[in-house]
């Protein structure tokens, strides 16, 4: 029964992509990997996923597991990654690294964190994802992989879009068979990146995708949109927060060095 482990139940927002959060470090997690209890509980807390915290990863400070609603997993989620490194400050966790840094491993391999600064149940967190090799140009926008496949789309207005409508082809595309496609449609204005994001394994919006807006920050430089300064974009998703994405170009579209900064929050967990 989901009311047996409540107390063990957290629930953490990215930007406002939620996600149920367990502690796993004592075990007992294997009924929680279930694809249909996976989608009992993000249907009940009404989150975009879910994330077990366990310590099992030599080297690292803890590992990072992630699920979509459908119960497929195997790939990054960059709002998770934030929020999973937050939790584990709030469990008392701390970072091997002298300097602070934390260092975990996620499906898509090992990432580096740091906490910038921390209120409440507050943090921003600035996640160094991974290398990037390779933009192609597709389906009418750019596709990639920052962790997990996005393709992106340039519109001239993104509050004018429907979503659903545009997204659903393009995400059960053939040319992205058989493992599908996020799809981002990001407006360029003067201010910044505003970004909308189609999740496959959600079936639909979410209020925010860090691998997304981390695709969509690279796509923009390769469609040679400046960069808010430097190599720095800021991007809005549609709760409205500002995050921002920071990376250096290499030769034959490579990215290294990119890293997601963005708010954290722990957040009342609803009544199932």
């Amino acid at each position: 029964m989901i009311e047996s482990y409540v107390s063990r139940f957290f629930r953490f927002s990215g930007a406002g992509n939620d996600f149920v959060v367990l502690d796993g470090r004592s075990g007992g997690m294997e009924s929680f990997r279930e694809p249909g209890r996976i989608g009992e509980l993000c249907r009940a807390y009404r989150t975009d996923g879910l994330m077990i915290l366990t310590q099992d990863s030599p080297g690292a400070d803890f590992t990072m597991e992630f699920y979509n609603p459908d119960g497929s997993g195997g790939m990054m989620c960059g709002n998770g990654g934030r929020c999973i490194v937050a939790f584990a400050d709030y469990l008392g966790i701390r970072p091997a690294a002298p300097d602070g840094t934390w260092l975990f491993q996620a499906p898509d391999g090992p990432h580096q964190a740091s906490i910038l600064s921390s209120s409440g149940d507050t943090w921003t967190v600035r996640l160094k994802m991974i290398d990037v090799q390779g933009i192609e140009p597709m389906a009418g926008g750019y596709f990639l992989n920052t962790g997990t496949r996005h393709l992106v789309r340039f519109v001239d207005s993104v509050e004018q879009l429907d979503i659903d409508a545009v997204a659903k082809p393009l995400r059960w595309d053939p040319a992205f068979a058989p493992e599908g496609t996020n799809v981002n449609f990001v407006e360029a204005s003067a201010d910044g990146l505003h970004v909308r994001t189609f999740e496959k394994g959600v079936e639909g919006e979410t209020l925010a995708c860090g691998t997304g807006l981390t695709a969509s920050a690279l796509a923009a430089y390769r469609h040679g949109i400046p960069a808010f300064t430097g190599n720095s974009y800021r991007l809005q998703c549609r709760r409205g927060d500002w995050l921002q994405v920071d990376f250096l170009p290499q030769p034959g579209d490579k990215f290294t060095e990119v890293f997601l900064t963005g708010p954290a929050e722990l957040v009342p967990l609803p009544e199932a």
